[in-house]
């Protein structure tokens, strides 16, 4: 996908084995959450559509919400034939908040799309292998060369901030931004699909964090961290969203 071919459909569909990751980028589900001040999401911004995902079997069915998919993000089916494992996870029930992370692992900055693939896929059998949770923690994950994927299926709750999963929304760059800076490809992919979530689920700036402003943690990075304080400041593009 070129870069005009990129931005047009994040803007028009998305506005309308070492275990090598940081320790604390990632955290388990089904566990108290605490909650930030504000309104809960309200059960009308949920987009649910007839069709029932692959992933979405069992008994658990009846339980999820079925959100609709969104232009321009690449389907889970592009990189992962497993399904979640819907019995160990809290459903989404709405989104409050966007929480901003990295992956923690080695550098990396290939744009390739089967590179991008075979990492997610890498990170989801840590996250369930390792950590036993019942899926990759993140909903959405941004990879060097601007694509935006669809990881964890947003009908359920994340694992990827401890105590703080429930209604948010969970967004990882890949990468190590400890160790490397962001693409000019990812950082504007970043902007415009945090921008048109905040639109889409009533999000404010302000609601708007990285992991280690929820939890002692170094995700997502020195690097990732400043743009994020950059973007988010007056002028900055999610402080206009």
């Amino acid at each position: 996908m070129d870069e005009t071919t990129r931005r047009q459909l994040l803007r028009s569909g998305l506005a309308a084995g070492a275990f090598l990751f940081l320790q604390g980028c990632t955290s388990p589900v089904r566990r108290p959450g605490v909650r930030v001040s504000g309104q809960e999401p309200d059960a009308s911004d949920w987009e649910f559509v007839s069709k029932k995902p692959d992933w979405l079997e069992g008994d658990r069915a009846a339980d999820l919400p079925r959100y609709a998919p969104i232009p321009g993000v690449i389907s889970r089916n592009a990189w992962t034939r497993a399904a979640p494992r819907t019995w160990e996870a809290d459903p989404m029930a709405g989104v409050n908040r966007i929480t901003i992370h990295h992956d923690g692992m080695t550098p990396f900055t290939t744009s390739s799309q089967s590179a991008a693939a075979q990492r997610l896929e890498r990170i989801r059998r840590a996250h369930v292998s390792s950590n036993g949770w019942a899926d990759i923690g993140y909903h959405f994950v941004i990879d060097p060369g601007g694509r935006v994927w669809e990881a964890r299926p947003l009908a359920l709750q994340g694992a990827h901030v401890k105590y703080n999963n429930e209604h948010n929304l969970g967004v990882m760059v890949m990468g190590n931004y400890d160790r490397q800076v962001p693409t000019n490809a990812a950082s504007i992919t970043l902007d415009q699909f945090v921008s048109a979530m905040m639109q889409r689920y009533r999000v404010p700036v302000s609601r708007i964090f990285t992991h280690q402003e929820l939890r002692p943690t170094a995700c997502p990075g020195k690097s990732l961290q400043r743009v994020m304080e950059s973007t988010r400041s007056r002028g900055g593009v999610l402080a206009r969203a």
